[in-house]
């Protein structure tokens, strides 16, 4: 699916009327072009779906590993940040940290890949929960573990700006696969 600029500035174009402002004024000339051009970026993810993302990040390392992973053996990468937009108010998600862990089968992805992911499935319009599943989802079919744990705090704006306005409040959500499912102590040791 291709994101329509031209569609978009249209709408912020009509939202500005609905708004009661005028679009034609100084301030306001370039608002719709400068939105459809935000919305292209923020919203990249919606171009891809969780396949083409794990084909996009498919870089695995096999060759280079010398022994083979022990049941305890796990790649954590912690605090990436990323942002994206609630789908009920397409409000910003902010301040978001991520934690995605796996257990190693035969192949293990560059770390970098793993923060390309979480990055580029906030870039839709989301829940915090399908998120996690949507990065969850992603490493599996990369990396062929069935042992994945992600973790993800952040703040959102319905909540913070609007509505009840609690500015502090975080809401945190893990998604766990696999062996994070059953032995609490892996999913201790993400703490």
């Amino acid at each position: 699916m291709a994101i329509n600029k031209q569609a978009i500035e249209e709408h912020i174009r009509g939202i500005l009327i609905a708004l009661g402002d005028d679009p034609d004024r100084e301030g306001l000339k370039e608002t719709p072009k400068r939105v459809a051009n935000m919305y292209e970026q923020v919203f990249q993810g919606m171009n891809y779906t969780n396949d083409e993302i794990a084909t996009m990040f498919d870089k695995t390392f096999e060759e280079d590993l010398s022994y083979s992973f022990d049941s305890n053996d796990m790649v954590v990468v912690k605090d990436i940040d990323i942002f994206s937009y609630c789908e009920h108010h397409i409000a910003l998600m902010y301040d978001m940290k991520v934690t995605v862990a796996y257990l190693p089968k035969k192949k293990v992805i560059g770390i970098s890949k793993i923060a390309r992911i979480a990055d580029m499935v906030g870039r839709r319009l989301q829940l915090q929960e399908r998120i996690g599943m949507d990065i969850a989802d992603i490493m599996k079919k990369i990396t062929g573990s069935e042992d994945i744990a992600v973790l993800i705090e952040g703040s959102h704006s319905c909540m913070t700006a609007r509505g009840i306005e609690k500015v502090n409040t975080k809401t945190h959500t893990a998604t766990l696969l696999g062996k994070f499912q059953t032995d609490a102590s892996l999913y201790m040791r993400l703490k």
